[in-house]
């Protein structure tokens, strides 16, 4: 780190430091990875939606991850019982995918484990500070997502990004 830093710019990079080295949100749950759990939360939640089962190509678009990535990531479920792949009768390419019940009680498990987790947050920062953080973390979001928006305009537009 640069000495000509400000120390609330330190403090802020060393808050983030800490959490990416924690890994607090990298934790495997039922033998899945975090990959793998995002991935059975997309197939839930695309299915309750209005379809009884996802295609790759939309869980893909969900994730912001390559069909083969999905496709990888699906075998690996498919092998350990979580999905199920139904192959489309009047075109063999279009494949899809839903939760098997083993596959529920893993995603629900994992659920059930996040709420645990942030429930726990809340009751070690009180309400207040619970809402004070929620607040400044979607403040951070915005403030990246809108510098990440930024930059893109400048690439498209060809101007250089600082």
């Amino acid at each position: 780190m640069d000495e000509r830093s400000n120390p609330t710019e330190q403090r802020l990079l060393m808050a983030f430091m800490q959490f990416h080295r924690l890994e607090w949100h990298q934790r495997s749950i039922a033998g899945c990875t975090p990959g793998e759990i995002r991935g059975l939360f997309c197939i839930r939640r695309g299915t309750k939606l209005d379809t009884s089962e996802m295609k790759v190509s939309e869980i893909s678009k969900l994730l912001h991850v390559t069909s083969p990535t999905i496709t990888q990531m699906l075998k690996g479920l498919e092998a350990h019982g979580l999905i199920a792949r139904h192959i489309d009768p009047t075109d063999r390419r279009v494949v899809g995918i839903t939760l098997t019940e083993k596959g529920e009680k893993v995603t629900q498990q994992a659920a059930d484990a996040f709420s645990a987790s942030f429930e726990g947050l809340m009751e070690y920062l009180g309400e207040e500070q619970s809402n004070q953080l929620a607040e400044l973390l979607s403040k951070v979001f915005r403030y990246f997502n809108e510098k990440a928006a930024s930059a893109d305009n400048a690439l498209w537009n060809g101007d250089e990004v600082a």
